[in-house]
């Protein structure tokens, strides 16, 4: 289930809520019972390694569309 993040106008405080994406747009009332509310923009960070889930042998394209334009 996706986590929202929130921010409370009144309070200023940000929590989150655990709903699933067809709520997405509903509002949050924050902890404190306040109901003025914003959804913040998050962004998922993923960590790792790419050449450790690639093959050696599998050929690494470069620049902005894999490098078979010339550009990369």
């Amino acid at each position: 289930m996706p986590t929202y993040a929130y921010r409370c106008r009144e309070c200023t405080g940000t929590f989150e809520v655990n709903r699933p994406m067809s709520e997405s747009g509903a509002p949050a009332t924050c902890p404190d019972g306040h109901e003025d509310t914003v959804k913040l923009l998050t962004t998922v960070s993923l960590t790792g390694s790419a050449s450790a889930s690639m093959p050696a042998s599998m050929p690494s394209g470069g620049g902005c569309c894999g490098g078979a334009c010339g550009c990369g």
